[in-house]
């Protein structure tokens, strides 16, 4: 999983000349959520191997929390917060450390109709084929029959695809901001 993050972690494109550290991505955007809510981690595989997979939580406040006390304290102490400056040399892990040290909360108006969020991630291979759209409609089934009510992402304006699949999928565009969109789904209907 943590590599498929790294070969999809820019917008959508292979992240790996990025990333000195090649699990950082995955330390924070897919290694998590198997531990947290493990019931709500599928994978694809093929011939190849694992394409792909989707990682969610029904329940973000508290998996934020969890994130505090459970998972970031181990990887503060693996990357100081010293790491969190810009190199210069167009390498992300700084900002992968800042987020360790410093992560978003979301804020606590999308929680209340939308608790659950998601990343889900396709190498090339496995785009286009209905992969996406399978993995997507178990989590959805998933969260349906745990009674949650509605589910949010977040996309990059540099990952039109993945945008109109959200769409496709019955996502709307709830909040843009410079770094992309907030979309949202009710789960209720």
């Amino acid at each position: 999983m943590y590599r498929v993050c790294l070969e999809t972690g820019d917008s959508g494109r292979d992240a790996t000349p990025l990333y000195r550290d090649p699990e950082l991505l995955g330390h924070v955007y897919a290694g998590p959520y198997p531990i947290a809510d493990p019931g709500l981690t599928w994978v694809a595989y093929d011939d190849q191997g694992l394409l792909g997979y989707v990682v969610a939580t029904a329940d973000t406040a508290a998996f934020e929390q969890w994130l505090e006390e459970a998972w970031w304290p181990g990887l503060r102490a693996r990357y100081p917060r010293r790491l969190a400056a810009d190199p210069g040399d167009g390498t992300q892990d700084w900002r992968r450390v800042a987020h360790l040290h410093d992560p978003p909360r979301t804020p606590a108006d999308m929680l209340h109709a939308h608790p659950a969020h998601l990343h889900i991630d396709l190498l090339p291979r496995g785009q286009g084929a209905g992969q996406g759209r399978r993995l997507m409609m178990t989590l959805i089934e998933a969260l349906r029959a745990r009674g949650v009510p509605g589910l949010h992402l977040g996309v990059g304006s540099g990952n039109p695809r993945a945008f109109a699949f959200y769409l496709a999928m019955g996502f709307q565009e709830a909040r843009r901001a410079p770094w992309g969109s907030t979309m949202t789904m009710d789960l209720r209907g």
